[in-house]
């Protein structure tokens, strides 16, 4: 499972929106086959990504606003992009704070 989020990430990361390269990710098996990180790790990065994906956004806003570029499609599709990205993650929080609801109901 682990491994099947971090292809997915990895897959968003280098997606058609992205303007930034594709980070490599890590192999989420180590070397003696043991789980690295863990879901909360993968979790925190996911978090940080859509963290710095809306900081790049508002970057480029600014420098839109200011004059200092005139790129303002780019702006706008960095905009986009962090938006989506923000969105996406909310659903996983949704999911998984579902997903911890129905575990906390079964029956001991």
């Amino acid at each position: 499972m682990l491994a099947s989020i971090g292809a997915d990430l990895a897959r968003l990361q280098g997606g058609l929106l992205s303007t930034e390269p594709a980070v490599p990710t890590a192999n989420p098996l180590d070397a003696a086959g043991a789980e690295a990180g863990g879901f909360g790790e993968h979790l925190k990065q996911a978090v940080l990504g859509v963290n710095e994906k809306d900081r790049v956004a508002g970057e480029r806003m600014a420098d839109v606003d200011s004059g200092r570029s005139d790129d303002l499609v780019g702006a706008m599709l960095s905009s986009q992009e962090a938006s989506l990205s923000f969105s996406m993650l909310m659903q996983v929080r949704n999911k998984m704070v579902g997903a911890m609801d129905d575990l906390i109901k079964l029956p001991l």
